[in-house]
């Protein structure tokens, strides 16, 4: 008859061996864990991994009130800007020889003139001559009667940088 090893030892384990409920290597995925394992991850006993936990993605900021009126704002802006340089291209200070222009207002002291297509209906003059410099009313009639002689009216302008004279006659298709 044999006799039965001791409880609690390992007759057959060499020395410097893990001790006895000490699995030698970590348990493995789909294989149950045996009693006195280490516990699989995120689990009491489990090592812990080498670097930390990714933290969870930052949500996504909303757009607040104030920004969406500041945005708005600022496109308003930049359509009122865009709109003034586009209705003061067709002002008299952009007005050439031969030029069809119209009369906007009535005011005879300070005539709203803008250069209009020689084949619109709104045509009313034609530039016969542009004079640069600052004119009075007196010398203006005679600069024009110099550079055109079939003028019937004269235009000055001043005071917005460029000063000028437009010679202009009823135009008539």
């Amino acid at each position: 008859m044999s006799t039965p090893p001791p409880q609690g030892q390992n007759p057959f384990a060499q020395q410097g061996q893990q001790p006895q409920g000490q699995a030698p290597y970590p348990p493995q995925p789909g294989y149950p864990q045996q009693p006195g394992q280490p516990g699989q991850p995120g689990q009491p006993g489990y090592p812990a991994a080498p670097y930390g936990a990714v933290p969870p993605e930052q949500p996504r900021r909303k757009l607040s009130f104030k920004t969406i009126k500041n945005i708005v704002v600022v496109i308003a802006v930049i359509g009122v800007a865009i709109g003034g340089y586009i209705a003061s291209r067709d002002d008299a200070d952009t007005a050439a020889v031969g030029d069809c222009m119209h009369r906007g207002s009535s005011s005879d002291d300070n005539p709203d003139l803008e250069v209009v297509e020689c084949s619109s209906s709104k045509a009313q003059y034609i530039v016969l001559a542009k004079v640069e410099g600052s004119y009075t009313a007196l010398t203006a009639d005679s600069k024009c009667a110099e550079k055109a002689k079939d003028f019937q009216y004269s235009y000055t302008e001043s005071g917005d940088g460029s000063d000028f004279l437009l010679c202009l006659k009823d135009y008539s298709k």
